[in-house]
């Protein structure tokens, strides 16, 4: 039998409807995208695949991941018009059909911009309201919302993780999970830390000041 923590994973999340999985889930992801992005994107196409592709419009799936990147929460009752709030906001939000192999069958892909470098940005609605980001800008990652996290991009190069992890003990800092990827060795290198408390402006600052470090962005929970 699956643990239950709370008795939301018995009676799902408060929200707006009909599904948890097509349209408070979609709300989720939508928002956890745009909080690894860094900003509300002005531009956008997301890529549906397997069931959000039939959700699409039935289940107001579009509306929902819509909704996730202008920040609205899964009991907003905007989120029917986030369509029309995203085009008065000058945004470019369009959508397509994909076929991925080997993902769960609510999946989506962003693809986000808004005048800085475009973030890929995969994810999918895995039940009951709950998400899961498995890929960012090719990146395989474990990201569900539920912590505070931190994206740093660096070089690869010796120290990087020790200068990152060192600045976070001295702002005392507990790291709750932490994975390391690169592209290849030498080249662009990604962090993903999950603490348990949010870093405040200095712990960002001191961290953006690394010379190792090409960007950090903290993640917040949604």
């Amino acid at each position: 039998m699956p643990k239950i923590n709370s008795i939301f994973d018995i009676i799902g999340p408060v929200m707006v409807g009909p599904s948890s999985s097509h349209t408070a889930g979609a709300v989720r992801l939508g928002a956890l995208a745009r909080n690894i992005y860094g900003q509300e994107p002005t531009d956008a196409t997301i890529g549906l695949h397997g069931s959000l592709q039939a959700t699409a419009d039935g289940h107001g799936t579009k509306l929902a991941l819509i909704a996730g990147l202008l920040g609205m929460g899964v009991d907003d009752v905007n989120i029917i018009r986030a369509a029309d709030i995203a085009r008065d906001r000058g945004h470019h939000y369009a959508f397509e059909d994909i076929e991925l192999l080997d993902v769960h069958p609510n999946t989506a892909r962003f693809c986000l911009g808004s005048g800085k470098d475009t973030r890929t940005i995969q994810g999918s609605s895995i039940g009951g309201g709950n998400i899961k980001v498995t890929h960012i800008d090719g990146y395989n990652v474990a990201i569900t919302g539920t912590l505070p996290a931190l994206l740093v991009f660096h070089k690869d190069r010796p120290g990087a993780v020790a200068a990152v992890t060192s600045v976070l003990s001295k702002q005392r800092i507990n790291i709750a999970n932490m994975q390391v990827a690169r592209e290849k060795r030498g080249h662009r290198a990604l962090m993903l830390i999950k603490t348990d408390v949010v870093p405040d402006d200095e712990t960002m600052q001191l961290l953006a000041d690394l010379k190792k470090i090409s960007t950090v962005t903290f993640i917040s929970p949604v």
